[in-house]
């Protein structure tokens, strides 16, 4: 049976006081919706009044694919006016936001380092710092649970808009959580509140929830995605196609010169006591890297994320490609960076042993968390 859980945005009844007669901003998308489908926009007119949101990458409807920049604009659906916060400008200015009693953010996020909605949110806390603000979270479920935690700390000298915060590959954080844990990690002073979940408890994954999945962004369609997304996002940083303009985005990666057979067959046996396996695939993007041309591809079948490291799977295939390809690339740029993308997604460089060992981080992570 499934688990009731109720998200912040389904209890703004119990917090009427808060949202009464104030003017708001909003953060959000389109998974910022009730359970019974009410979008958080409404939520908050039925109690305040919603003058201005602001969108992540991907825009407030996540209609846009990756790395599109949108502009400002008044919004015919949400009939309001909307700011981007993903392009030239990361996170609200002054003047956009002096005039509000409230800045609020409410956006499922997939507990992974690589997903830029958790920079739109800790930028907009330290905006909100400047400005005098409350920021206040309407939380929602890690959709692994909480639980897990895996890969490596990021160098912060590859600190970018795809790894800004202190944080290994997948960090075991609610979005409030991670707010707060962000708030006392980078002494930011903002006057911050959650609104917790109820009925959410640490290690019930998002698929033992009564909650709808709306999907984050448009190559996230699943729950499944997400979980392959975690490692499979390494596979932006090179000549791979990670799966975009197929229907399986992130659950298969390939080329036109790969040798799909012969790398399935090697790979296992290299994990043949792993809960993994490799199938030869063929595909054809409709857009992104190798559009409109067939691509010989992996498809990766995980039967328990529970007991497979898929990050360090991911690595271990990146290494065998790279040993039987000569045209495989992972010199692939990043926006005006002078390291490479997959040295940003990664967080090490490539010459250097990167720092899996997490305690540090997971006590410092045990302090501030909201559920057991």
């Amino acid at each position: 049976m499934l688990v009731n859980v109720k998200n912040g945005v389904d209890r703004l009844n119990e917090f009427e006081e808060i949202f009464r007669n104030k003017k708001i901003g909003l953060i959000t998308n389109i998974t910022g919706m009730t359970k019974s489908f009410i979008s958080t926009v409404d939520a908050l007119d039925d109690y305040g009044d919603v003058k201005v949101l602001f969108a992540p990458e991907h825009g407030v409807r996540g209609d846009k694919q990756a790395g599109e920049v949108l502009g400002s604009y008044y919004d015919s659906f949400y009939k309001k006016d909307v700011i981007s916060l993903y392009g030239d400008k990361k996170a609200p200015s002054i003047e956009e936001i002096k005039n509000l009693d409230l800045l609020v953010y409410d956006i499922q996020d997939i507990g992974t380092r690589y997903y830029t909605f958790i920079y739109t949110m800790y930028l907009s806390m330290k905006a909100c710092e400047n400005a005098g603000i409350k920021f206040i979270i309407l939380d929602r479920p890690d959709i692994f649970g909480g639980e897990q935690v895996s890969g490596n700390m990021i160098n912060p000298q590859l600190f970018s808009f795809v790894g800004d915060l202190p944080l290994p590959n997948q960090y075991g954080m609610t979005v409030g959580e991670l707010a707060l844990f962000t708030r006392k990690e980078l002494n930011i002073t903002v006057d911050l509140q959650v609104i917790k979940m109820v009925g959410w408890y640490r290690g019930l994954a998002f698929s033992e929830t009564d909650l709808p999945w709306i999907a984050p962004s448009p190559n996230i369609p699943t729950v499944e995605t997400a979980k392959y997304y975690v490692g499979t996002c390494l596979f932006e940083g090179t000549n791979l196609s990670e799966g975009r303009g197929t229907t399986l985005p992130f659950e298969q990666v390939g080329a036109p010169w790969l040798d799909n057979d012969g790398l399935c067959k090697e790979l296992n046996t290299i994990f043949k006591n792993e809960c993994i396996h490799f199938q030869p695939v063929f595909f054809t993007p409709t857009f992104s890297k190798y559009k409109n041309q067939l691509c010989a591809g992996i498809k990766l079948y995980v039967e328990d994320f529970f007991q497979v490291d898929i990050i360090e799977i991911v690595i271990e295939v990146i290494k065998l490609i790279s040993l039987k390809h000569d045209e495989f690339k992972i010199n692939i740029p990043f926006e005006n960076s002078k390291h490479l993308f997959y040295e940003h997604l990664s967080g090490y460089f490539l010459d250097e042993i990167p720092k899996k060992n997490l305690s540090e981080f997971n006590k410092k992570r045990e302090h501030i968390l909201l559920y057991k």
